[in-house]
């Protein structure tokens, strides 16, 4: 007797291999039987009209916190996620010692934009070493399954203290050694492998640059040696070498990544995305990983579907008037967000912020693209449109209007209540079209990644990436170019999963884990974010929903049922390597 039957689907196996019509049958948490199954079973899912799926693995998420106060992990979860990687970018929270616990709170506020109230309130702290983290997160049960990395930052402040928070510090010889010493007792522990940052956007939430900024050869190469030495775990990093238009510092990076997979013998992975300052660097870094691989190396970018973008609204983290002294002093007044909505309509409030944001304007970098960078300022519809053409932007529609470009986003954002979201494609979308991500999506040493699932929570909505890889693509962008159906489930499934050493998922075959998506592919799609106040210390996030995942099964367990929790959490802590039996 089978325990689940799902029926007359259209089975994407995740390996790549043409699609067929066929069951699945799944037993004490494994699929036993695919095509022309025999015999009965407890439960019968009927999944005409849709595809079957494996679970998606998504291996680049942030539930570090999470984890301690929520079992459901929304975003994630709700997008057909059923087993994720964490402690990614070197930021975490082991291993810690207590008087490091405000820092690290205060660094993954900054540089992830999780709501420090909400982790001082939340993380439970009942641990001090990384095995005392993973001990503390297998005593859990979650609706997908988790491993994690070992952070840098976290570590380096571990054994250096208070001059691991430094990036211009050196460690010593012994502290290197210490750092090697504990990123192999991870790894022994379970951990999944080594996360670390090389960019100037992590930043704490006083502005300072994340500790591992400028780490140097003798500390990153002594504990890739070690990882080599003991033959575990992948390495993760991001670096500013995508963003750069200088064409040493871009090569001085990538040098770097090699020696680290030279070094190691690992697994490698990094972020790789499309910048304004040089939006065709990522072919010439494409062209060294071509190199790195024709060398024997396993070095593979992490690529994103669709343009990473802000979400702004006066009701969430940021807004084109964040910057000035009146909103400023309005919204660090108090945390009620009723009360900052109606002051910010008040006739003499909307005055002072106008007249401040006008006269004082900065010219280059992010904060010039937020304040006035309203050609790139867009409402979000429903569905949401990730490639909205110039002429949809509120800039245009203001010059249509005739009125003040300042002046007109202002009352937009007021809209709703208040509610008003706006979306500003920021990164993969320099030239108003996602043509280069479908050629990154594309590339021969990719993987499908950077949702930061768990982060950003007031800013930047993408943990519904896989979602966006799979209705967008199968069907094709503005430009009409498209992938294979079977060659994004792949992406999204075996072939994230293999990367981790996850090689018991990902695949809708007999002996490997019943972790099932059954999608209404005509229907998948996403609503726009919802501001939901529901972390700890009434913490706010924008929270989007997908539409047309009939089912989500993890293990064999319905996790989701039309978009709604079944209150099943048969995931939890996933340790090292995963192999089938």
């Amino acid at each position: 007797m089978h325990d689940i039957l799902v029926k007359n689907g259209i089975v994407i196996d995740g390996t790549g291999a043409p699609q067929f019509r066929g069951d699945v049958a799944i037993a004490d948490g494994q699929i036993v039987e695919v095509g022309q199954v025999s015999g009965a079973a407890r439960r019968v899912i009927d999944a005409e009209g849709c595809v079957v799926t494996p679970g998606f693995v998504d291996i680049h998420t942030h539930y570090d916190g999470q984890v301690c106060w929520d079992n459901v992990l929304a975003p994630s979860s709700i997008n057909g996620v059923t087993s994720a990687a964490m402690g990614n970018c070197g930021v975490g929270f082991a291993p810690a010692r207590a008087d490091k616990h405000d820092w690290l709170i205060q660094l993954l506020e900054g540089v992830e934009d999780i709501p420090g109230t909400a982790l001082t309130e939340g993380l439970t702290w009942d641990w001090e070493s990384f095995p005392d983290y993973l001990n503390s997160l297998a005593a859990r049960s979650y609706t997908m399954d988790l491993g994690t990395h070992m952070p840098h930052a976290a570590l380096r402040a571990y054994v250096m203290g208070d001059r691991g928070g430094d990036h211009l510090a050196l460690p010593s010889e012994s502290e290197i050694a210490e750092m090697a010493r504990l990123t192999v007792e991870a790894l022994d522990a379970g951990a999944l492998g080594f996360s670390t940052s090389r960019t100037h956007a992590h930043r704490s939430r006083d502005g300072l640059n994340i500790g591992t900024l400028s780490a140097g050869d003798p500390e990153l190469l002594g504990i890739a040696a070690a990882m080599g030495a003991r033959g575990k775990g992948v390495i993760q990093l991001i670096s500013d070498a995508y963003l750069t238009a200088d064409d040493g510092y871009a090569q001085a990076e990538l040098g770097l990544i090699r020696r680290l997979a030279e070094t190691s013998g690992r697994r490698l992975s990094f972020t790789v995305q499309q910048s304004d300052d040089s939006p065709d660097r990522w072919r010439s870094i494409y062209r060294e990983i071509d190199a790195m691989v024709a060398d024997g190396l396993e070095v593979n970018a992490q690529v994103a579907p669709r343009p990473i973008g802000a979400i702004l609204s006066f009701a969430s983290t940021t807004n084109p008037f964040v910057l000035t002294p009146t909103y400023r002093r309005i919204a660090g007044g108090s945390a009620d967000i009723a009360a900052r909505l109606a002051a910010l309509r008040e006739p003499e409030v909307r005055a002072a912020i106008l007249k401040e944001h006008n006269d004082s304007r900065p010219t280059e970098g992010f904060a010039a693209i937020l304040t006035w960078g309203f050609t790139r300022m867009f409402r979000m519809g429903d569905p949401v449109d990730y490639e909205p053409h110039e002429s949809q932007s509120l800039a245009a529609e203001a010059t249509r209007a005739g009125a003040g470009m300042a002046a007109f986003v202002y009352d937009v954002l007021l809209e709703e209540n208040g509610q008003r979201l706006l979306y500003m494609p920021l990164i993969n979308y320099a030239k108003g079209n996602l043509d280069d991500v479908h050629a990154m999506m594309t590339g021969s040493h990719v993987l499908y990644g950077l949702s930061d699932g768990g982060a950003h929570c007031g800013t930047i909505c993408d943990g519904s990436f896989p979602t966006t890889t799979v209705a967008l693509w199968s069907k094709g962008n503005k430009s009409g170019l498209s992938a294979p159906l079977e060659s994004l489930v792949h992406g999204y499934t075996q072939r994230n999963a293999a990367h981790v050493g996850w090689y018991d998922r990902g695949v809708v075959k007999p002996g490997y884990l019943g972790d099932i998506n059954v999608i209404a592919l005509d229907e998948l799609s996403l609503s726009p974010p919802e501001i939901v106040q529901d972390l700890p210390a009434g913490g706010t996030r924008l929270l989007q929903q997908p539409h047309g995942y009939r089912w989500t099964i993890k293990s064999g367990v319905p996790t989701f049922e039309n978009g709604e929790w079944t209150g099943k959490t048969p995931g939890g802590l996933l340790r090292g390597e995963q192999r089938r039996g």
